[in-house]
């Protein structure tokens, strides 16, 4: 089943459209979020923007519920998927954490080529402590949490970026669903 503009209009079901999004996304972009960044952002190029915007966020996600933004820039190891997930936070209308993303993305540039090159993420974890990076990205971790319901008041069911997926679906279908989908 293709996603449609119809099928957005009338579902009334957050579940039913958080899965319907998720199976257009798998249906459209085979290789996955888990492919290697370079592979997965050429992949959601041809995307409508508002799934362009949701593949591109998907692991910024993940990774806040499992981790934090300094964990992102690692596993995400590419600058245009950042570029991309920034550009995504924008697109889904998640301004202030385009903020804290942007301001932690700065604050990662200098370590770049040093965290591209650990494979380990004990080792990952232990620069961060060591060069400060974690101390000075504390603050933008707990701003993201918040913001995204992973820390303090939770609004509903639905928290995190996948939240703004649900609203923005619901607010601009044509841009889910796009030209030829």
């Amino acid at each position: 089943m293709c996603l449609t503009e119809a099928f957005i209009r009338e579902c009334f079901s957050d579940d039913e459209l958080f899965k319907a999004i998720s199976e257009e996304l798998h249906r459209r972009v085979p290789c996955g979020p888990y492919a290697p960044p370079g592979e997965y952002v050429e992949s959601i190029q041809s995307l409508p923007p508002g799934l362009k915007a949701m593949a591109a966020t998907y692991m910024l996600d993940v990774n806040m519920a499992l981790d934090d933004l300094l964990w992102y820039f690692w596993c995400a190891h590419n600058r245009r998927y950042c570029e991309e997930a920034l550009w995504g936070l924008k697109e889904l209308g998640a301004d202030e954490a385009a903020g804290i993303f942007e301001e932690a993305y700065s604050l990662v540039l200098p370590h770049w080529d040093t965290i591209g090159a650990i494979t380990d993420g004990v080792k990952f974890q232990d620069y961060c402590d060591e060069s400060g990076l974690e101390d000075a990205a504390d603050p933008l971790n707990k701003r993201m949490w918040t913001i995204m319901g992973y820390w303090g008041k939770r609004e509903g069911k639905w928290f995190g970026l996948f939240g703004w997926w649900l609203r923005y679906a619901r607010k601009h279908p044509e841009k889910v669903v796009g030209q030829g989908a």
